[in-house]
């Protein structure tokens, strides 16, 4: 009986343990609020006027599906990244797209060098860059931010860096749909330079949102 009633003193006004969905369903709900969000930005900014012929273009179309894959692979690794039941490895995955992504625009580069010269890679300022990114990627960023809030309490600098770079990836994919700059190296320094200072700048704040969640809510990954 004193065991018991020791039971009953310690679990006394503990609230249910709420189960937190899988990464894979999380990613779902994240992709659901975040690509019509950005979407929206981009056709409110103005779509670029010949981007019916860019998307007839496969080069172009490699380019915007590495960035929306990054985005997608950055955010699952940010939720999976925030569970203590996930492998490390998982971490890892954002590389592949990235690779996919830089190196279609260093294949850009090379032809350019190839046919123009030295001159064909010759680099203007873009300010239009960061701030159309960062307005693109703000409700993914904010929908990965709850997120991982709610269930981000385990390596948080990994998935604040793979949540940043999973907002700002589907930012920059959506640059290219109302910003007509397609010079390889301009989107290289300027768009993936963005994309790159805000994951980075993510990873230093983010730990500071997340732990602002609350310390006593009570939830177990799986399900």
């Amino acid at each position: 009986m004193e065991t018991e009633r020791l039971v009953a003193q310690l679990t006394a006004g503990l609230e249910p343990v709420r189960r937190l969905p899988s990464p894979e369903a999380r990613l779902g709900r994240w992709l659901l609020a975040s690509v019509p969000a950005a979407g929206v930005v981009a056709v409110v900014s103005g779509l670029r006027p010949d981007l019916a012929a860019r998307l007839a273009d496969p080069g172009f179309l490699t380019e915007v599906a590495a960035a929306a894959l990054t985005a997608t692979v950055g955010t699952y690794a940010a939720l999976c990244a925030g569970l203590p039941d996930q492998p490390g490895w998982k971490l890892w995955l954002p590389l592949a797209p990235m690779l996919l992504w830089l190196g279609t625009l260093g294949h850009q580069c090379m032809d350019t060098l190839l046919h123009y010269g030295p001159q064909g890679l010759t680099l203007t300022a873009d300010a239009m860059c960061l701030p159309s990114i960062a307005l693109a990627g703000l409700v993914p960023a904010i929908a990965i931010t709850l997120m991982l809030r709610r269930g981000g309490q385990f390596r948080r600098t990994n998935a604040c860096l793979c949540g940043g770079l999973g907002a700002a990836a589907l930012g920059g994919a959506a640059l290219r749909l109302f910003h007509p700059v397609d010079a390889a190296i301009m989107v290289i320094v300027w768009q993936l330079g963005s994309v790159a200072l805000l994951s980075l700048v993510a990873g230093l704040i983010g730990r500071v949102l997340i732990g602002m969640s609350d310390q006593h809510a009570r939830f177990v990954p799986g399900g």
